[in-house]
């Protein structure tokens, strides 16, 4: 994360201060309820103690970002809404000028990430949804990136397995509402891509590959009971086209790199705070927009 993501700081500024409307204490400093125009054209309006912004405000970045909410020591801290230059937006809990706790991230394409954070990244247990689309992934996030346990759900089918930097990796499963279940593994493959010119160089790639197994009957607990695997055979004559999908290839609509969670960029206010990129294949970092300089005294 950049170290500008917090608005004007007037302190160590010079002697002008912006101009400033509202309440003072006895030693002249900002305390109260104040409006101030800051030098680099940003605007705050809300609560100051000690010459500091503390308590709620609306500051508004002269490139169009905006935050309501929360400040602590001229800093973000607990809830507020960040509203970034692209229409993108965060709500939830801030730390230290960071995204840090529960929150939701609103894409401007209309994805939604929701849970945990820290640090000003997504960490802890998360759900994106596609809104074109509806898919969903449940899982686990690291420093960005989809790790661990995960599943991606899709309409009439969902993936349950293990994630590893942004992909699907190792044994898993995909279970359909039909009444069975196929499964296999993902497998990293190598691959070259570019080099279609004489100037441009292949450059070597990983990506997962489904390697589909066997099919079998959807299984349910019953207490007292083994696991129920009647029905079995029929599930695979049923599903023989996806049996035979050993190939090494995903069937349409499953999740391979293409239902992953867009990416984004990461820095607020004058800084372009993160906004996300497109909705393409991994969910790689996500934030977006400009974070301007910091006011204060």
């Amino acid at each position: 994360m950049s170290d500008l993501g917090s608005e004007y700081d007037e302190e160590d500024q010079g002697p002008y201060l912006g101009e400033y409307e509202g309440e003072r204490n006895e030693k002249e400093e900002r305390h109260g309820k104040g409006k101030a125009t800051l030098p680099n054209g940003d605007t705050y309006d809300g609560m100051y103690e000690h010459g500091k912004r503390t308590g709620h405000g609306v500051y508004r970045f002269k490139n169009g970002a905006r935050y309501i909410g929360e400040y602590r020591q001229n800093k973000k801290q607990g809830q507020g809404t960040f509203i970034y230059p692209d229409g993108s937006k965060y709500e939830g809990s801030w730390v230290d000028d960071q995204r840090h706790g529960y929150g939701v991230y609103t894409y401007v394409n209309g994805d939604t990430l929701e849970g945990e954070w820290q640090n000003h990244q997504k960490h802890g247990q998360g759900v994106y949804t596609y809104k074109e689309t509806g898919t969903k992934y449940v899982g686990t996030y690291v420093n960005g990136r989809r790790e661990g346990a995960g599943e991606i759900i899709h309409l009439n089918h969902k993936y349950q397995g293990n994630f590893s930097t942004d992909h699907p990796q190792g044994v898993g499963k995909y279970v359909f509402d039909i009444g069975c279940e196929q499964h296999g593994e993902y497998i990293p493959v190598e691959q070259q891509q570019g080099g279609e010119t004489e100037e441009e160089e292949p450059v070597t790639v990983t990506i997962p590959k489904w390697k589909a197994g066997k099919v079998t009957a959807i299984t349910l607990s019953v207490p007292g009971e083994e696991t129920a695997q009647e029905g079995e055979g029929d599930a695979k004559e049923s599903e023989t086209a996806v049996a035979d999908g050993e190939t090494e290839q995903p069937a349409k609509g499953e999740p391979a790199e293409d239902a992953e969670v867009p990416a984004a960029t990461e820095q607020e206010g004058n800084e372009a705070e993160e906004a996300p990129e497109a909705a393409d294949e991994a969910p790689a970092a996500e934030d977006a927009g400009d974070d301007a300089a910091e006011e204060g005294d």
